[in-house]
């Protein structure tokens, strides 16, 4: 069947939406590909939808191939599942909550380990029955506080999930597995450029997680790849190799000194290196100093807690890092209205002792360990500390992973040094463990007739931010730039001709290309200027362009390949041969 653009449902635009800030946002709703309906809600209009379409069929299939069955839950979900497993609470404000007439609390769903693990435990009963895989392609709702960048961080999403139930940890790994290998499958079907990244379980909690993030450079994750062996990491999931512990027996005693005006790492090096203070008979740098961080953590169902975060002075906090080695609790840095009411905290001199002296619990970086020795706040206006050494004069209640990743820093695993860069999140794969079975009491009867607590996977797949990732790996200055298996249509033809021959041509061609199993998208519009039509054309971004120009009068056709830009001159007896080899 041939779509004409005299009767399809598009609008393009030539200037970008005031709203949109990366240019897969720009491209998709200029092409007419997609509408803003509200902050972070997208309406899907033809093009779009045949794109997203596709991606689906590329995951399902992937799916089927390893024995997933396909299952559709509701988006309106009860609040008890969600009670019992904790994340009515956890997941903050991020949850879409509401009430029925009644009264009754129910949520719009983010991810469905609840009702999954729900719908096993009715149905299933027996080790006969396992392992199991389903999945679902559905819309999920998340409350984002800041929905941007379109379709790549929205409130509304198409998401494929799916879980894995195994009777042993054995069964869990290779279900693991497979899902991997389908991922792999699915993202290289569709052309995009991606790296498998150890990853952390956040809220969904559990052990192994791996996330698959596509290369781009307006990417909200960073991540890193080591220089030598093929360690990755998102960085919030990058652990920092633990300092050498020193010997503290023979370290100078800490010293208190009066250092006015010093609130910032930069003005305390000075300071020290102008009062002649050294470290191993060399100047002071920023690395010597200790920053002490005061933060307020918040855990589920509890009142904030102060806590205090120490890092090198050289290194900044990373809220991403410190959020996620929180999680699921929530972390936000002391207010104004905090140092104010505390007497204790000197805003620019708080210092470690300080803060146990008073109760307050203290996490260091992992260079931070028994014998280092540093300058950091005496907890009075004006005044540092130093030689203050930990184990001695201080000591961390425990170690987090809170300082930002720089490049350069040692790799994990020993193999090299770390390369950041940016990415997206397109999959995230996570082996849960008993976390939700054992929550809602999951139990099945093994081999032995004994009741035994299944182990379960979670899979996750973005659908909708996949459209929007491959817009951005694939767009130039013209517009968008589909590979063939995601597509639209494969192919568009263009009459560039008012000539009554070249339109009847062009509609003989498009209609043979449709007979033989191609995608035509038809650009029949008889009012509409040739320039036009090669900039929607363009713009659009289907693999083959067939333009019916001038050169049809000498029996030429144009075939514009899109993403190599090359263009070719083929016979009009050859262009459905060529085209068909192409496709």
């Amino acid at each position: 069947m041939i779509t004409r653009m005299s009767t399809l449902f598009l609008r393009t635009l030539r200037d970008d939406p005031a709203e949109a800030e990366v240019p897969s946002h720009k491209l998709l709703v200029r092409a007419g590909y997609i509408r803003r309906a509200a902050p972070g809600v997208y309406s899907w209009l033809p093009l779009g939808l045949r794109t997203l379409r596709k991606i689906e069929g590329i995951v399902r299939e992937e799916m089927e191939a390893i024995g997933g069955q396909e299952i559709c839950l509701p988006a309106l979900l009860p609040r008890e599942p969600y009670e019992q497993t904790g994340r009515w609470t956890e997941y903050g404000d991020n949850l879409f909550r509401l009430k029925d007439r009644k009264g009754g609390d129910y949520l719009l769903g983010p991810t469905h380990e609840e009702m999954f693990t729900g719908l096993v435990k009715d149905m299933y009963s027996s080790y006969k029955d396992f392992p199991a895989v389903l999945f679902q392609i559905q819309t999920k709702y998340r409350d984002e506080e800041r929905p941007r960048a379109g379709i790549l961080r929205g409130r509304e999403f198409t998401m494929k999930d799916s879980y894995s139930f195994d009777m042993d940890d054995a069964g869990l790994d290779a279900a693991y597995r497979r899902h991997r290998q389908a991922y792999i499958n699915s993202f290289d079907r569709m052309g995009i450029e991606y790296v498998i990244c150890a990853a952390t379980s956040g809220a969904m909690g559990g052990s192994a997680s791996e996330e698959f993030l596509a290369v781009c450079e307006n990417g909200e994750d960073t991540f890193v790849r080591a220089t030598e062996g093929d360690y990755a990491a998102n960085a919030e999931a990058v652990i920092t190799p633990r300092a050498e512990e020193r010997p503290i027996d023979g370290q100078p005693a800490a010293l208190e000194y009066d250092s006015p005006d010093c609130e910032t790492i930069d003005k305390l090096v000075d300071w020290a290196n102008g009062a002649g203070i050294n470290v191993d008979g060399r100047e002071v740098t920023a690395a010597d100093t200790l920053k002490c961080i005061v933060v307020k953590i918040t855990r589920p169902g509890e009142e904030p807690e102060l806590t205090g975060i120490l890092v090198p002075g050289d290194r900044e906090v990373d809220m991403k890092r410190l959020e996620a080695s929180v999680e699921p609790a929530a972390v936000e840095l002391a207010s104004d209205r905090d140092f104010a009411t505390t007497p204790f905290l000197v805003k620019g001199y708080v210092g470690p002792r300080g803060l146990a002296a008073n109760g307050v619990p203290v996490l260091a970086d992992p260079r931070v360990v028994s014998g280092t020795s540093w300058i950091t706040g005496a907890d009075a206006e004006g005044r540092h500390v130093v030689n203050c050494v930990a184990g001695r004069d201080f000591t961390p209640d425990g170690h987090i992973e809170a300082a930002e990743i720089r490049e350069g820093d040692p790799a994990p695993d020993g193999q090299g040094s770390l390369r950041l860069a940016r990415g997206i999140e397109i999959g995230h794969i996570f082996q849960l463990g008993r976390k939700y079975s054992e929550a809602l009491e999951l139990q099945i009867l093994d081999e032995n007739g004994k009741r035994s607590v299944p182990t379960m996977g979670s899979y996750g797949i973005g659908i909708s931010r996949l459209v929007a990732v491959i817009a951005e790996q694939r767009y130039d200055d013209k517009g968008l730039n589909w590979p063939v298996s995601v597509a639209p249509y494969q192919v568009h033809v263009v009459v560039a001709n008012k000539n009554a021959e070249a339109a009847e041509a062009a509609e003989r061609l498009a209609g043979e290309l449709s007979d033989s199993g191609i995608e035509v998208i038809f650009d029949d519009r008889p009012k509409v200027s040739p320039g036009v039509k090669f900039k929607d054309s363009e713009l659009l971004g289907m693999p083959f362009v067939v333009v019916l120009g001038r050169s049809f009068a000498d029996g030429v056709v144009e075939l514009r390949i899109r993403e190599s830009g090359e263009v070719r001159e083929v016979p009009v007896a050859d262009i459905l041969d060529e085209v068909r080899n192409l496709v």
